[in-house]
């Protein structure tokens, strides 16, 4: 590995982080809320461990390998989460301890959504701006917008973006310069994030509510400016504008990528994960829904807002509530707890196991009912109309495995911290999950659970957030061996 090269890319990518504190300032300025010296203190401190890093290792210029791109990755979301965190712990109105600051910092930057801050009503503009900030910039990956900054500036970053996206298929590039992709990827992105602050803000929402709750929905954070989420502003037509950005944003932005790119609109009706997503929003509402007037806590016209809205919200792994599901029926907050396992699309700003390796696993199951009645049988397993080799199932069923047992051993110490089952169970789900609410203790916040709960549960969402393996195979010794 070579150390000096990574030392040099994080400190230039630390003191590219340390620029986003100028838009807080700027929203400090404007509603004078007296944080501009907060952000600015952040932002040198930021600016200046970069430089320290960067300065010495200037020169030091080598191709990065695969096991750079690995560690790299890795460092660069835990280096980031301290980083951003510092302006949290420095504040006087937040008043967090070192702990809640980077529990909080790494929620947002993985779009996990889980929070500890209560009153967010009454904090100032500037660090509710700059929480949703986190979760836009983590929302479509910060390597991802690195990739795009890197080569101009003598760095290629192909071994990053193989390290950080999403899914089961990694090396299939949108365009043949991965920078003119994440660039791309970003357009798109911002694009996405522009029209859905329009939308909110002519559904009723004033600017800057507007502005924070794109961001927030786009990168399926979950993060709001108020206590009570999108259920603050009580608007039919604010929650169908989360619904339609929340199922764009679940879906593979290398759908949107091709629209963008082609102009057309006919390949997702050919998506196999695109239609099964759609079906699996659709069948979970109305079943919700259903369950809802069944049980009258709604007449029908209630019971099917707040249960497409829940369902949208949960399965997307976004974390927005109208509702406090924790007072349904028991039956509906743990399916749409498990509906976040399932979670969005591959590809997509969500979380979860994500849709294709669920349909994957859902055809090699088919296909081995077939063989027990077939055993001589080829039975290939295709997407659509393509194979798909037994690498890709294998490394399926491979992750699915590592996805079990993982949640198991993180609840279970959860358990031992003094967490409650129900409390470990959901808030460990809704961790790895990248999705935020949680059942218990952690229905509304995570601020009073054990600082060693905390700690696990951040490592979690970086778990999550990188799909296991890029973690674990850093933390895996034959990693390290030459």
């Amino acid at each position: 590995m070579h150390l000096s090269t990574t030392l040099r890319i994080l400190g230039l990518l630390l003191m590219v982080f340390s620029l986003t504190m100028i838009p807080p300032v700027i929203v400090s300025l404007i509603y004078d809320d007296l944080q501009v010296s907060l952000f600015l203190t952040a932002l040198l401190i930021i600016f200046s461990v970069g430089l320290s890093s960067w300065l010495p290792t200037r020169k030091k210029k080598a191709a990065l390998r695969i096991r750079d791109g690995f560690v790299i990755t890795v460092l660069f979301w835990l280096v980031l989460g301290g980083a951003g965190s510092i302006p949290l712990a420095l504040s006087d109105q937040l008043n967090l301890s070192i702990t809640d600051s980077i529990f909080e910092s790494i929620s947002g930057l993985t779009t996990t959504g889980a929070t500890i801050i209560v009153g967010l009503d009454n904090l100032p503009k500037s660090i509710l701006f700059y929480r949703q900030q986190l979760q836009w910039l983590g929302g479509m990956g910060i390597v991802v917008l690195a990739v795009a900054i890197l080569p101009m500036l003598g760095i290629g970053g192909m071994q990053l973006y193989r390290a950080e996206t999403p899914g089961p298929i990694k090396d299939a590039k949108l365009s043949p310069r991965i920078a003119e992709t994440a660039k791309a990827l970003w357009l798109i992105y911002l694009s996405l994030t522009l029209a859905c602050a329009l939308a909110y803000w002519a559904a009723g929402m004033d600017p800057f509510d507007a502005i924070c709750h794109s961001f927030s929905t786009i990168a399926i954070g979950g993060f709001s400016t108020y206590d009570l989420s999108i259920g603050h502003f009580d608007s039919l037509k604010i929650e169908i504008v989360a619904i339609v950005f929340m199922i764009i944003a679940g879906m593979n932005f290398s759908l949107h990528f091709v629209t963008w790119h082609n102009r057309t609109v006919r390949h997702y009706a050919q998506d196999p994960e695109w239609k099964t997503y759609l079906v699996f929003l659709f069948v979970l509402s109305i079943l919700v829904s259903l369950v809802l007037i069944h049980h009258e806590i709604y007449d029908i016209d209630g019971a099917f807002r707040r249960g497409i809205f829940g369902v949208v919200s949960v399965a997307t792994t976004t974390g927005f509530s109208t509702a406090d599901y924790g007072l349904w029926p028991t039956f509906v907050p743990f399916l749409l707890l498990m509906s976040a396992f399932i979670g969005a699309c591959a590809g997509s700003t969500g979380g979860g196991i994500k849709i294709i390796r669920l349909l994957l696993l859902f055809k090699q199951g088919s296909r081995e009912i077939k063989r027990l009645i077939h055993p001589n049988a080829v039975i290939p397993i295709k997407l659509g109309n393509k194979p798909v080799g037994s690498r890709v199932i294998d490394a399926v069923w491979g992750f699915l495995a590592a996805y079990v047992l993982i949640f198991s051993i993180l609840m279970l110490i959860c358990m031992a911290l003094g967490e409650d089952p129900i409390t470990a169970y959901s808030a460990v789900g809704a961790s790895l999950n990248n999705l935020g609410p949680g059942l218990g203790d952690a229905t509304l916040n995570y601020a009073s659970l054990a600082d060693g709960s905390k700690y696990v549960l951040a490592f979690a969402m970086l778990l999550g957030r990188l799909e296991l393996f890029t973690l674990l195979v850093v933390l895996s010794p034959a990693f390290w061996e030459r």
